[in-house]
Parts: structure tokens; sequence; C-alpha cells
């Protein structure tokens, strides 16, 4: 082995509603490095939220089944003591984690904070930023503390929806009316997500969108165009161009997202550069306002009946799909996907090296 390969572990899975969209991302990011450049060891997280550690990968893997790990015989303590080895000085430390996970117990901030406690760098947001871009209430108080403009919103938990559901109707009812949209708070990738036109379809959609998570948004409908900007830095980040979805269907669900592949993207988006750079401009806002770092992608609409522009969320682990919109506007943009794993790596060393220089002495003798 050289010795200037990096070892590089890949987290993917997760004890998520996003578990199928992780791997899909996984096999396009695994099939992408550069194995001169880069040892990669795999860490498989199942549905039950138990680990699998691999062994260190010479090749991509064939088929997104073997990322399953089914016959590697190292098990979550072997993977724990990987992930920790930094901290004992043990043979298998890596240099850094790159976590590919979506949704829950990976792109919010938990596993952010286990790398931290283990010393360990990562690529892409930090525990704030992820926590942040996670919980979508969340997301929208900082977007308003902001000044960034977004979409009329209402939102409540489980036990606010049990106790006072006739109360939480009327409320959803009088500040949006009808069609509006209902998502569960902390999960991306359009899942969990429904339009309802009346109020039998609104009580339908709540109880969907509680079957994933304890709190809902619900959102006012804007005809709209769907435009993203794909961010990439630390404290001084880059927009990509923009680029714009036309859905396959009503609206750009789970399936036109990752199952049908019929869903347009239009890359460049057709804009005004005026337009484009205000968007871009707007991107780089949103990455500030969560605090951002390494990547994310920010999603817009483009209200048609007065081409107002509304932040919709961003997304701090965006898919890498082969038809992911990330990568694809860096590409338009001029990076290419192993330029952009490379930068990735970069920016998460980068900012765990700037940690290091932090003094955590108070000067009180114990």
């Amino acid at each position: 082995m050289s010795m200037d390969k990096l070892k590089v572990g890949v987290v993917y899975g997760g004890k998520s509603g996003e578990h199928e969209v992780s791997l899909q991302t996984a096999f396009a990011v695994t099939n992408a490095f550069d194995y001169d450049k880069y040892e990669l060891v795999p860490f498989y997280i199942s549905k039950q939220g138990t680990w699998k550690k691999g062994a260190v990968m010479h090749a991509p893997f064939a088929r997104i089944e073997d990322l399953k790990l089914e016959s590697s015989a190292g098990g979550t303590q072997d993977a724990l003591n990987a992930l920790f080895a930094r901290l004992y000085g043990g043979a298998e430390a890596l240099d850094i984690m790159f976590p590919l996970l979506h949704g829950t117990f990976g792109e919010d901030g938990t596993i952010q904070g286990m790398f931290e406690m283990a010393d360990m760098p990562y690529v892409g947001a930090g525990v704030l930023a992820s926590a942040g871009g996670m919980d979508k209430v969340v997301m929208k108080k900082l977007f308003a503390q902001a000044g960034i403009e977004q979409c009329a919103f209402t939102y409540f938990n489980v036990t606010q929806w049990k106790q006072t559901e006739h109360e939480m109707i009327v409320q959803v009812e009088d500040q949006l009316g009808y069609p509006c949209f209902i998502k569960p708070a902390n999960l991306g990738s359009s899942v969990g997500i429904s339009k309802a036109r009346n109020r039998d379809e609104l009580k339908t959609a709540i109880e969907f969108a509680l079957r994933y998570d304890t709190k809902v948004v619900i959102e006012e409908f804007v005809e709209a165009r769907e435009v993203e900007v794909s961010v990439l830095g630390n404290d001084e980040p880059m927009a990509s161009v923009p680029g714009e979805i036309v859905s396959s269907g009503e609206y750009y669900d789970y399936a036109a997202k990752y199952i049908d592949g019929q869903s347009q993207m239009l890359i460049p988006a057709p804009l005004e550069p005026e337009a484009a750079d205000r968007i871009r401009e707007a991107a780089l806002q949103a990455f500030r306002a969560i605090e951002g770092n390494g990547i994310s992608r920010a999603d817009f609409f483009i209200r048609k009946s007065d081409g107002a522009l509304l932040i919709n969320e961003v997304n701090t682990m965006p898919g890498f799909t082969p038809y992911s919109m990330y990568p694809l506007l860096w590409r338009e943009t001029g990076v290419s996907y192993a330029e952009l794993l490379d930068r990735m790596i970069e920016l998460g060393l980068e900012r765990y090296n700037r940690k290091q220089a932090l003094n955590y002495e108070n000067g009180v003798q114990a």
C-alpha cells in the first residue's frame, strides 16, 4: 500500500426511512472513487441499527446488495473499535469518515456527534448544521431569522394532534387553506409527503406523515417552478449553476426522485443571468443560516404569479445517485464527480485541522 493513500471509511444504510436511498448513494460514490488514491473501508448500518465493517475495498462492489456485507465477519464491536481507534492509537484507525446516510440517525447530527467524540474527521455538515437542516421546523425558523423569504407554514407534534385534532385542522384551514402539503418534520427524499385538497385528505395525510416522525410541517401550496443549487465549501462556500426540476408527477415525490427516472432536469435552469445570480446568492445565504460546512443543496420555488423567490429547504446530505441533481449541477459548473469527492474530503480535513488549534484548557488546576 502506498503511504500516500488516505484511508476513508464510508458509512451507509442506516436506521431510517431513507435506507434504500443511502444504498443507492453509496453504490454510486464507491464506484466513482479513485482506488489509486484512496483506501475505502465500508461500514453498513442495518435498519435495526446494527453495524457491519467490511475489509478494505480494492475495487467497487458489483451490485448494490453487496453493500450489505453479508459475508463480513466484522460486527458492531469491530466497527466501533475502528471508529474510535484514533483515541487509543489502534492500527485500524481511519483518516476520515464519509457518511452517506440520509434521514434520521445519519443526516440529523447524531452520527456527526459520534465522530466528534471519536476525534474523527468527517465529510459534510457538522452537528449543528445537520440537526438544523434535518428538522424542517428549526430550519424554517433559521431562514426567517436570516430574512430569507419562504412559503407560509404551520406545524404541530403528535401529542397536540391527538389532544386537539379539530383545532389543528381549523388552524391549517385558516392559515393555509387548500391545497396544502403535509410533511414529516425530520425526513428527506420526499418520504411521507402528501398533498391534501380537503379536510378528509388532510387528516389522512397527517396520520401518514406521523408514521415517519412525531412532528409534522404543513405548507401552503404555491404554483411555482422548482429550482435547486448545489453549495460546496466551509467559510468561503461556492454555489453551482441553478438547475430546474420538471416533475413527472403532480409534485416531486420519492418515486419521481428515485424510482421512475421520468422527471426532467434542466441543467442549467432556463433563467436570466440576473435571476440565476440571485438564486445562487440565496443558496449561500441559506447555507450560512444553518451554519453549513462541506456541502448542501438549496431548493427554491419561483412563484409563477409574481416571480418571487421562496426557499423550500436545504439538504445537508443530498443524493449522489446517477441522476441526482447535486453532482450534475457541479458537473455543469465545471467540477467532475471525482473532483467533487476529492474536494469534499479536503473540506472535512480542513475543518478538523482548524478545530485542532482550539484551546480546551481553562487554566484551572483540578
